[in-house]
């Protein structure tokens, strides 16, 4: 079997090994009621996307050492010179000026709030988080835009103090390696490979 897709970056440049497009078998489908008439086949494939963060790495790289950075615009003609991100934005959307990367790991353990919720029992495709998902809108003081995320371990409630837990014992590097905990919720009642770090 052909080894599955996988990209570095050197010297300015991708380079790609192995198969990013793999096809199985065909399986027959059969009718149980119609003396296992065939009816067709599945076609077995696997895809390999190449998604590239850009200048969004540095947020995911360093969810998994348990750290949550932001951005603020520090651009001195910005009318709203100051405004601080998180979700990490790479310009500022008034000004599209270059923002700076801010670490906002204190500020949300100390300050993160429920501002709504919503509590999914189906999901889609691909999904990876156990149901029912309890998504959540946090603000944080200081902060002027509100981060979506996921409830891991309480009930939500508008208004709840949360603070983050992170996967950082083998980390994905994608936004489900941040979490939210209801505060005081001890060590061991965390998913597994999770920590507060």
């Amino acid at each position: 079997m052909a080894s599955f897709g996988q990209v570095t970056v050197k010297n300015g440049s991708y380079k790609i090994k192995g198969d990013f497009h793999q096809m199985r078998e065909n399986v027959p489908i059969r009718n149980a009621d119609e003396g296992w008439r065939l009816m067709g086949v599945t076609n077995p494939r696997d895809i390999t996307h190449i998604h590239m963060y850009g200048g969004e790495a540095p947020f995911f790289e360093n969810i998994g050492k348990g750290k949550i950075l932001g951005t603020r615009c520090d651009n001195p003609k910005c009318e709203f010179k100051g405004t601080t991100n998180l979700p990490f934005r790479i310009h500022c959307p008034d000004c599209l000026y270059k923002n700076t990367i801010v670490d906002l790991t204190d500020v949300c353990k100390k300050t993160a709030r429920i501002h709504s919720f919503m509590v999914c029992k189906r999901s889609g495709a691909f999904n990876s988080l156990e149901k029912p998902i309890k998504f959540i809108n946090i603000e944080f003081e200081g902060v002027d835009t509100i981060l979506m995320s996921y409830l891991s371990v309480g009930d939500p409630k508008i208004g709840m103090r949360v603070v983050p837990i992170f996967q950082t014992l083998a980390p994905t590097y994608t936004i489900v390696d941040l979490s939210w905990v209801e505060e005081g919720v001890d060590a061991k009642d965390l998913p597994m490979g999770f920590t507060y770090a």
